[in-house]
């Protein structure tokens, strides 16, 4: 948890693509989820606090707007994924890392494309547990520094990994709980802040050309791994 979430006070992304993979692992898919989910409320609050000066106001509105219309479209759907296929999105993910951005022309600070972003990665957050490539495209050609999109980004996956969490509540409760999982659950959480601090200490000494080149292939990498974890999980069957 530490070091995704540093990972993440960072780049604004991938910890969390790390640590869901690292819990289905060891954890059922709705289990998985709703760990996850409380996990990245801490981390990614924690950043958005730490960071809240830099928060674009508007984009974080018009996003709350699509997530608000994706979680009433989610109500419609029961099932949970198998781990496999969510390993499969997983690594899925970073393809769009590689889209053509000069023909996307996604900008979170527009209304119309903050709303799309809402609602897509709303929806991402509840098949495959996490959204960060997806949420990237919309940001990468905002016209905003390194702070500004790490702040903006934590802000709206609060929202996200909300919808994520009350969605896999019910199913995850109804499963036998073991006691000493949540004493570890909670000592993550301190380790989510302490995570988000740190990762806040080293964006500050990057330039926001590093930052961009990083990202990328942080994620890549990230994929290239989970899709050899999906492969293995279908074949084992």
């Amino acid at each position: 948890m530490l070091a995704t979430s540093t990972l993440s006070g960072v780049f604004g992304m991938a910890g969390g693509l790390l640590l869901m993979g690292a819990l289905l692992v060891v954890l059922p898919v709705p289990q998985a989820m709703v760990a996850h989910g409380i996990l990245q409320l801490t981390a990614n609050g924690s950043r958005a606090v730490l960071h809240r000066a830099h928060v674009h106001t508007s984009a974080l509105l018009w996003y709350a707007a699509g997530s608000v219309v994706a979680a009433l479209l989610l109500r419609q759907v029961v099932a949970s994924p198998d781990k496999a296929w969510v390993y499969l999105g997983l690594g899925l993910l970073p393809v769009l890392a590689w889209l053509p951005q000069g023909r996307l022309l996604l900008d979170a600070t527009r209304s119309r494309h903050a709303l799309a972003c809402g609602v897509g990665v709303t929806v991402l957050h509840v098949v495959a547990g996490v959204a960060g490539p997806l949420l990237d495209l919309f940001f990468v050609r905002a016209p905003l520094g390194r702070h500004a999109i790490v702040a903006t980004k934590a802000a709206t996956q609060v929202l996200a990994h909300t919808v994520k969490v009350a969605f896999y509540a019910g199913a995850a409760l109804a499963a036998p709980r073991d006691v000493l999982a949540l004493g570890w659950l909670a000592a993550a959480l301190g380790l989510a802040v302490l995570g988000s601090w740190l990762g806040g200490q080293v964006l500050a000494r990057m330039t926001d050309r590093d930052f961009a080149r990083w990202t990328r292939w942080i994620i890549t990498a990230v994929g290239v791994l989970y899709l050899g974890r999906a492969g293995w999980l279908f074949w084992a069957g």
